[in-house]
C-alpha cells in the first residue's frame, strides 16, 4: 500500500495543499508564510537532503526531508506533512520509518532527530510511539507572536536496531 520515493517537480502544488492552517504550515515549515507556495518548498527542498514523498496506490500523501545529515552522528528529519485524508491510516509512521532507516543503513548515524512543537499533540504521540524520546526544548514564537515549546527528541539506533 505504501511505497516513497524523491521528491519530483510535479509533487509540489499537491503537498502546498496539506497544511490545512497557517497553524499546521507552522508545525511543518515554521519559517514559510501561509499559504504554501511550490517555489518557497522546493527552495527549503534544494537546500535540505533526500525530500522524500510517501506514495498511497501511487498517489502523494506526505513529504519530509532530512534537516542535517551527520554521517556516523546523526540526521535531523523535518518539514514532514501528510495529506489530510491520508492522517492516522500509517502514512506518517511509514514515512518517518524511511528516514530511520536511511539515517541508519544509509548514513550510519547513531540516533535520528526529530522536533514538534508542544501544540501538535498528534505528533508528538506518534513520534513516541515510534520511539523518539524527549532530549531537550526551547522557547519559539508563533508568527502572531505567541509563545510555544519547540520539543526535541531523540532516536538512538542501540534501541531499535
Amino acid at each position: 500500500m505504501f511505497t516513497h520515493r524523491l521528491l519530483q517537480e510535479k509533487d509540489l502544488q499537491s503537498i502546498c495543499t496539506f497544511p490545512q492552517s497557517a497553524e499546521e504550515m507552522f508545525y511543518m515549515f515554521p519559517k514559510a508564510t501561509h499559504p504554501l507556495t511550490p517555489k518557497q518548498l522546493l527552495g527549503v527542498a534544494e537546500n535540505r537532503h533526500d525530500p522524500t514523498v510517501v506514495l498511497v496506490n501511487g498517489v502523494v500523501a506526505g513529504y519530509g526531508n532530512f534537516i542535517e545529515v551527520h554521517e556516523r552522528d546523526y540526521c535531523s528529519i523535518g518539514n514532514l506533512i501528510i495529506k489530510p485524508a491520508e492522517r492516522g491510516k500509517g502514512a506518517a509512521s511509514y514515512l518517518i520509518r524511511v528516514f530511520v532507516d536511511m539515517a541508519f543503513q544509509r548514513y550510519s548515524a547513531s540516533y535520528v532527530r526529530i522536533s514538534c512543537f508542544n501544540h501538535n499533540t498528534a505528533g508528538l504521540l506518534l513520534y513516541y510511539k515510534l520511539g523518539f524520546r524527549p532530549v531537550d526544548m526551547e522557547e519559539r514564537e508563533t508568527p502572531d507572536g505567541r509563545r510555544v515549546a519547540l520539543i526535541h527528541m531523540h532516536l538512538c539506533r542501540d534501541v531499535i536496531y
